[in-house]
């Protein structure tokens, strides 16, 4: 497949790489010129568990008019509107558009502005990747990719993405309920997304600490409530042990939000802890908890805003 990746920081960038040493024609796309200048120069440096390579991919500042079979948006979630924008001369008639985020709501950001019909969902699961200098990044994890249609993209369509995706390595599937798999992911990430940030605890102390641990799963019991009320087949019998055993298999990890924290940037933390209350909402119920630790982070971000 022709693919553009439109995002290519540490997760995009590991997509990019997997994806072209598999043979596809891949491009990127991203705003950081250095990077993108050494890409164009040196190739791709990949480096993981299973080894180290290097790959040539198109690099560009801006998407260049080159319409593509498939379109990764790998931006963080607050950035996807603007990134559909500017992926449009990328986007041809069969194109399909592929976004990949945290949280919970970036899917109807891109099929307000595209429509549904060329639209897919990815959850990735056990993930952890960083860019080490221009051109060069390294994943520690990788677990599994599940990709979903949203609105009116065919199972045959999002199957063909998949294999695509399983000819770079990945674990990926096709699955016809993604917005289970989507719900089952935030339930595990508002528990340590929010509580994380807020302390700079890593998930495993979060989940063992006297103080944010009843906090911690009272977040992700909120979301499990409203899943079931929405509707939604949540595997999950019960979310407390659901969170527990997600937490047990990264103790040491640092959610993504602290790690905006921690680099005093804007987190992600209004499409994954700030998304339960707006699902509540839709079922008629209110969702306390991650109301208040979405408001807090808020106000950090605030306050550093209003420091520059």
């Amino acid at each position: 497949m022709r693919i553009a990746v439109v995002g290519c920081g540490a997760m995009g960038s590991v997509y990019a790489g997997r994806l072209a040493s598999a043979g596809h024609d891949v491009l990127v796309v991203d705003r950081w010129a250095a990077h993108m200048a050494a890409i164009a120069e040196n190739g791709l440096q990949v480096s993981g568990p299973d080894g180290e390579f290097r790959v040539s991919v198109q690099a560009h500042t801006s998407a260049p008019d080159d319409p593509v079979d498939l379109v990764v948006l790998a931006v963080k979630a607050a950035d996807v509107g603007t990134a559909t924008a500017e992926a449009r001369p990328l986007i041809g008639p069969a194109t399909v558009v592929l976004t990949i985020q945290n949280g919970f709501g970036s899917a109807d950001v891109v099929a307000a502005e595209l429509g549904g019909d060329r639209l897919a969902v990815g959850v990735a699961s056990g993930f952890g990747a960083s860019v080490k200098g221009p051109g060069i990044v390294h994943h520690n994890a990788m677990r599994a990719l599940r990709f979903g249609g949203h609105g009116g993209l065919g199972h045959s369509e999002v199957e063909r993405v998949a294999a695509a995706w399983r000819l770079g390595g990945f674990d990926a599937q096709a699955v016809s309920d993604i917005a289970a798999m989507q719900w089952e992911k935030l339930i595990c990430n508002v528990a340590y997304s929010a509580p994380c940030a807020l302390t700079g605890l890593t998930v495993g102390e979060v989940m063992d600490d006297e103080h944010m641990g009843p906090v911690s799963r009272a977040a992700a019991t909120e979301a499990w409530d409203t899943a079931r009320a929405l509707g939604v087949a949540v595997s999950a019998p019960e979310p407390v042990e659901f969170v527990r055993d997600f937490g047990a298999q990264m103790p040491a990890a640092k959610p993504s939000a602290l790690l905006d924290h921690e680099a005093r940037r804007v987190s992600e933390i209004m499409f994954i802890n700030g998304a339960v209350p707006r699902e509540a909402a839709k079922a008629g119920r209110e969702a306390p908890v991650n109301a208040t630790l979405t408001a807090l982070v808020r106000a950090r971000e605030t306050a550093w805003a209003n420091d520059r």
